[in-house]
């Protein structure tokens, strides 16, 4: 059924993120295609219940995207031209909120948040900078980067001291949703940093894996994949050939 399609889809769609950054055009090509079968896919499974079929899914992007950008498809363009991209990006944000709005109005709440139309089911990372681009459009945002590192450097401290607190308990357990909360705030504000820099933090932490990985495999060259000797040598040793390897 649908729901056991999910994992698939997210992995076919990781995996054409994969070939953009590192894959040939034919790999790019490829995992393009595998996106687009799980798109037929799940159109077909609705078409089969009755709901939509694939023709009316391509038709709700069209509408969309014309809803959304009037300074592009109107017939009358020059009402809607703006000074400059972040006005269009508010007036896209506006449209964007009298859609749920409608969408609620039809559901018959009462009321909705401007965060409502933010999936919970993006990952944690790509949930986090969306929460803080939406805070960001009504000015709850920092001037500049430099900024964020205060916020930074004070959720680090809190999180050291719940870990101190839980050492002198003896216990991890007795204060582990509070480390996690702390944690929590970090990897938030790192986030936040990543947004004001202009740094996609998903590309960034791919880089630090891809980074990681290929030295761990120079690791593993320096042992001659004598995984023995390897797992036998202390952390300091293991430490100073990482840092050869680093230099």
């Amino acid at each position: 059924d649908k729901h056991s399609l999910i994992p698939y889809t997210i992995e076919e769609v990781y995996e054409l993120v994969e070939a953009v950054e590192t894959g040939s055009m034919q790999e790019w090509k490829n995992e393009l295609g595998d996106v687009l079968f799980h798109v037929v896919f799940h159109a077909q499974l609705a078409q089969e219940q009755g709901l939509f079929d694939f023709s009316d899914v391509a038709q709700a992007i069209v509408d969309k995207m014309v809803s959304r950008h009037p300074h592009v498809f109107a017939k009358n363009k020059s009402e809607h031209r703006k000074n400059n991209d972040e006005e269009y990006l508010t007036a896209w944000e506006q449209q964007k909120s009298l859609e749920k709005l409608s969408q609620v109005n039809k559901n018959s709440k009462t009321s909705t948040y401007m965060m409502d139309d933010i999936s919970d089911g993006l990952p944690a990372m790509l949930h986090a900078l969306k929460i803080q681009q939406k805070a960001s459009r009504i000015g709850f945002d920092w001037n500049e980067a430099k900024s964020a590192l205060p916020v930074i450097h004070g959720e680090l401290k809190e999180l050291t001291e719940e870990i101190n607190l839980s050492l002198e308990k003896s216990s991890h357990d007795n204060n582990q949703s509070a480390i996690e909360d702390e944690l929590g705030d970090v990897l938030f504000s790192c986030i936040n940093l990543s947004r004001k820099l202009n740094i996609d933090p998903e590309r960034a932490l791919r880089r630090s894996n891809r980074k990681f990985i290929q030295r761990f495999n120079q690791l593993e060259e320096y042992y001659q994949s004598d995984l023995d000797a390897m797992e036998n040598a202390s952390l300091e040793q293991l430490e100073q050939i990482w840092q050869k390897i680093k230099n």
